[in-house]
C-alpha cells in the first residue's frame, strides 16, 4: 500500500502529470487545481511548472534515456511508477541547479511509495545509470533525429515537413519545443502601455513588437492578472498569431460581424477595439464556461458592441441572425500551432483526431458562408494542410463563388508567434 507523500514541488508535478496522462486535460489546468490543493511558496510553484512542461516536453527523449539504462529489454512499469522516474531523469538532463543525487533520492522515495523496496531498488539502479551515462546518442537519420531530440512523434514530424519543407523542419521542430514568450495586446495607446508596465515593473523587459499594430513582448512581468494596469483593462494577453487572424478581418464601424467559436473572448474584444466600438459582434460558443469567461474578458476591456451567445453553430436553428458583414471562423482543431504553450497536445492527438476535427470544419464553413455577405476569415492554431489549406481548396471547390482574398501563416521560427493559418474568403 502507498504511504502519502510530503507535498513539496516535485511530488505536485506528478501529481499534474498524472491526471493529465489520465485525463487528457491540459497541463495549466492540472497545474493550478495542484497549487489550490497544496499551497506552495512562489520558489516551488515555479520548480513544479517547470518539472511539468519540462517533461511534457520532452517525455519521448526521458523516456528513450530510461530504457537505454535498463541492462536487458525495455523499462516495464506501471504509469505511476514511470511519472516518478521521468520527474527524476528530466531533474538529471535538464536541471543543472539540481543537484543529482537530490533528483535521485526524491524519485526513489516516490516509487517506494507506490511499488514498494524492490521497485525502489530498480529505480535507483537506473536513475543513477542515467546521472552516469547521460542518454543515448541521437539518430543519425535527419528525420528520425528530429523526433527524437524535440520530442516530437514522427506523424507530427511530417506535417511540419509538409508544411514548411525538409530543410526548416529542424528549425521549426526546435521552436515548438521552447517554452513560449509572454505578449501582450495594448487596448490603450501602446506608448501608454509601455509607460505604465515600465512603472509597475522596472526590472521587466518590455519591448514593442516590430511589424505589429498593438502586440508587445514582456519578460519578468510575473503574474499579468496581477498587475493594476491588467485589471484597468489597458492591455491583455494576445498571441501575435492570434492578433493577425483578427487584423485579417479587417472590421469597420457599423458592420454586423459573427465570431464562430469565440472561446474566452480574446479576438471578439480585438474586433470590436478594431472597429472603434462602432460595430455589432456576436460572439458565439456551445460552452457557458467559456462565454462566463468571455463576457468577463469584454467588460475588463471595455469592448463595446460584443454580444455573447450560446449556440451549435452547425445547427440551422442557432440563434443568430441570418446575414453578416463579415464571419470569423476560428475553428476547433488539432492545436498543433500552440505546442509551445500545451505540450501535452502531441501525446494525446492522433492522425484519427485531425481527420476528425477537419469534418468538424466542413461542417462550420458550409454552415456558416451563406451568412457572410462580404468575407468569412477561417482560422486554425495548428500546421497541418488538411486543417489549413487542404481546407480551403476544398471549400472553394465546393463552392465556387467564393475565393481567397489574402492568406496569413505565422511560425514560432519564423515570427516569433505561434503557429496560425488563416485565410480571408471573398464573394466573388
Amino acid at each position: 500500500m502507498s504511504r502519502p507523500a510530503a507535498i513539496d514541488a516535485r511530488e505536485v508535478a506528478r501529481r499534474a502529470l498524472r491526471r493529465v496522462d489520465a485525463a487528457g486535460g491540459f497541463a495549466s489546468v492540472a497545474l493550478d487545481d495542484a497549487f489550490a490543493a497544496s499551497p506552495l511558496t512562489d520558489r516551488d510553484r515555479a520548480l513544479a511548472t517547470e518539472l511539468v512542461y519540462g517533461v511534457l516536453r520532452h517525455r519521448a527523449r526521458i523516456d528513450r534515456a530510461l530504457d537505454a539504462a535498463v541492462t536487458r529489454g525495455r523499462l516495464r512499469v506501471s504509469a505511476r511508477v514511470r511519472t516518478a522516474l521521468r520527474v527524476g531523469v528530466y531533474q538529471l538532463l535538464w536541471l543543472d541547479r539540481v543537484p543529482a543525487h537530490a533528483a535521485v533520492d526524491d524519485a526513489v522515495a516516490a516509487v517506494r511509495r507506490t511499488g514498494g523496496a524492490r521497485l525502489a531498488g530498480l529505480a535507483n539502479a537506473v536513475l543513477r545509470r542515467v546521472a552516469r551515462d547521460g542518454e543515448p546518442p541521437l539518430p543519425e537519420d535527419p528525420r528520425q533525429r528530429v523526433a527524437v531530440e524535440h520530442s516530437l512523434p514522427e506523424w507530427i514530424v511530417d506535417a511540419l515537413a509538409a508544411s514548411v519543407g525538409d530543410a526548416e523542419v529542424p528549425a521549426a521542430a526546435a521552436a515548438l519545443a521552447m517554452p513560449a514568450p509572454l505578449v501582450v495586446r495594448a487596448v490603450a495607446p501602446v506608448d501608454v502601455v509601455l509607460d505604465r508596465l515600465h512603472s509597475e515593473c522596472p526590472t521587466a523587459r518590455v519591448v514593442p513588437v516590430p511589424g505589429t499594430r498593438a502586440a508587445i513582448a514582456v519578460e519578468g512581468l510575473g503574474a499579468p492578472s496581477a498587475l493594476p494596469s491588467f485589471q484597468a483593462g489597458l492591455w491583455t494577453v494576445q498571441d501575435v498569431g492570434s492578433q493577425r487572424v483578427v487584423e485579417l478581418v479587417a472590421p469597420e464601424p457599423g458592420q454586423r460581424i459573427l465570431d464562430a467559436c469565440a472561446g474566452v473572448g480574446g479576438k471578439a474584444a480585438y474586433l470590436a477595439q478594431l472597429a472603434g466600438g462602432g460595430a455589432h459582434v456576436d460572439a458565439v460558443d456551445v460552452s457557458d464556461a467559456k462565454l462566463a469567461r468571455l463576457r468577463e474578458t469584454v467588460a475588463r476591456l471595455g469592448a463595446r458592441g460584443v454580444h455573447a451567445v450560446r449556440a451549435d453553430l452547425t445547427d440551422p436553428s442557432a440563434p443568430i441572425g441570418d446575414r453578416y458583414d463579415l464571419v470569423l471562423i476560428d475553428a476547433p482543431c488539432s492545436g498543433l500551432g500552440v505546442l509551445r504553450r500545451h505540450p501535452e497536445a502531441k501525446w494525446r492527438v492522433t492522425p484519427g483526431d485531425v481527420a476528425a476535427l477537419a469534418g468538424v470544419q466542413r461542417r462550420l464553413l458550409d454552415a456558416l458562408a451563406p451568412r457572410a455577405d462580404r468575407a468569412l476569415v477561417y482560422s486554425v492554431c495548428t500546421f497541418t494542410r488538411q486543417e489549413g489549406p487542404d481546407q480551403v481548396a476544398a471549400f472553394l471547390a465546393r463552392h465556387p463563388g467564393w475565393r481567397v482574398e489574402a492568406e496569413v501563416a505565422t511560425w514560432p521560427h519564423r515570427d516569433g508567434a505561434d503557429a496560425f493559418y488563416a485565410a480571408r474568403l471573398a464573394r466573388r
